[in-house]
C-alpha cells in the first residue's frame, strides 16, 4: 500500500513508518519538525505545515494514497490546560484540511486513553464513558467524532487507536524516545539511573494502590506500530470503522518501573517524593479484548524488563537523543 504518515519524524510515528516499510509498504512521511527529529526517518520525506490549508491541498494534489495514519499533534497535557486554543487549533484543524483532500481514503488516527477521563472501572473498555478532563483529551475525542461523522456521510472509514502509555525503543537501539522537554516516566527514570538527568520526582506515594504509587499500562512502541497496520488493513479490506484500546491489559506501578530500571541498568533510580498532581488517576489500564477480537492484535512485548531494556540501550547509545 501507498501510505501517508503525518508526524512521521516523532517517536511513535517514525517507528510505525519503519514498521510499515519493513512490511513491504510504500511510505511517505510529512512533518513540520516542530517536535519531531529529521534523523528519526530516512525514507521519503516532505516538510509540511499541516496548519497551512493551501500547502496541505497542494501537497495532496500531487500524491495518491491508499491510507493515511495521522500522528501529528501536540501532546502535553499540562500545556494543553495552559494553552487550550493552541491545542484545539493544532490537533483538530489539520484533520479537517487532510480530510478535505483525502475523499474516501481510510484514516487511522492516533488517539489516547485521555478520551475516557477519570476511570470508573478497574480496566477501561471502549464503551466506558468519555469525559476528558483536559483540553488534550477533549481535542482527541473531538477528532474521533469528526472522523465518525465523515464515515457516516460516506466520505471515508476510520480507526481511532486509543493508546495507553507508549514506551520502549527499537531493539537495535537505533531509534527511541527523545522529547524536549521529556515528561514520560520510563525515559526520565532511565536517564536518572544512567546519570544523564537529575533525580526523578514521584508524584504521590499515598495512592490507593498496592504500593502507593500510580499504576499505568505500558505498551511497547513496536506493538503500537503493528496495531496501526492491523487497523489500516481492516479498513482497506472493507471492515467497519471504530475505536480500539491499544494496551497490554496489565497495570504496572511507578515503583515497579523504578525497580525494573534498577535491574536493567544495574543502578538504583534516584528519586524524590513529590505531591500528587491534579487530574492524575490512580490507575489507567486498558481492556484490549476488542482489539484482539476485531483487529487480531495483541501486545507481544509483555515482559517488563525486556521492554525497559530496549529503552535503556537507546539512552545509553544516544544520551543526547537525536541532537547528536
Amino acid at each position: 500500500m501507498k501510505i501517508l504518515v503525518t508526524g512521521g519524524c516523532g517517536y511513535i510515528g517514525s517507528v510505525t513508518a519503519r514498521f510499515l516499510r519493513n512490511n513491504g509498504h510504500e511510505v511517505t512521511v510529512v512533518d513540520n519538525l516542530s517536535e519531531g527529529h529529521r534523523g528519526a526517518w530516512d525514507g521519503e520525506f516532505h516538510e509540511l505545515e499541516l496548519l497551512d490549508r493551501e500547502a496541505v491541498h497542494h501537497f495532496l494534489d500531487g500524491h495518491q494514497f491508499e491510507g493515511v495514519i495521522h500522528f501529528a499533534a501536540r501532546a502535553y497535557v499540562g500545556e494543553s490546560v495552559e494553552q487550550p486554543l493552541r491545542y484545539w487549533h493544532a490537533n483538530v484543524v489539520p484533520v479537517i484540511f487532510l480530510c478535505e483532500q483525502l475523499e474516501g481514503v481510510p484514516f487511522v488516527f492516533s488517539s489516547t486513553c485521555a478520551t475516557y477521563g477519570v476511570p470508573m472501572t478497574e480496566t477501561l473498555s471502549e464503551d466506558h464513558p468519555k469525559n476528558p478532563v483536559n483540553p488534550y483529551g477533549n481535542t482527541k475525542l473531538a477528532v474521533e467524532r469528526l472522523l465518525r461523522d465523515r464515515d457516516l456521510a460516506g466520505h471515508g472509514s476510520y480507526a481511532a487507536l486509543r493508546y495507553f502509555n507508549a514506551s520502549g525503543a527499537e531493539p537495535d537501539a537505533s531509534h527511541g524516545e527523545a522529547h524536549h522537554p521529556e515528561t514520560h516516566l520510563i525515559p526520565l527514570a532511565v536517564q536518572a539511573a544512567l546519570g544523564q538527568h537529575g533525580p526523578l520526582t514521584v508524584f504521590g506515594t499515598d495512592w490507593d494502590t498496592p504500593d502507593g504509587t500510580c499504576i499505568r499500562d505500558y505498551v511497547h512502541v513496536l506493538d503500537l506500530a503493528s496495531a496501526h497496520l492491523a487497523a489500516l488493513k481492516r479498513l482497506v479490506g472493507g471492515g467497519a470503522s471504530g475505536a480500539w484500546n491499544i494496551g497490554t491489559g496489565v497495570g504496572v506501578s511507578v515503583r515497579e518501573i523504578l525497580d525494573s530500571v534498577g535491574r536493567t541498568t544495574g543502578s538504583d533510580v534516584p528519586f524524590i517524593e513529590g505531591e500528587r498532581r491534579d487530574g492524575d488517576p490512580s490507575m489507567l489500564v486498558a481492556n484490549p479484548a476488542l482489539a484482539k477480537a476485531e483487529l487480531s492484535w495483541e501486545a507481544e512485548w509483555t515482559q517488563l524488563d525486556t521492554l525497559i531494556e530496549t529503552a535503556v540501550q537507546w539512552h545509553r547509545a544516544h544520551p543526547q537523543g537525536y541532537s547528536e
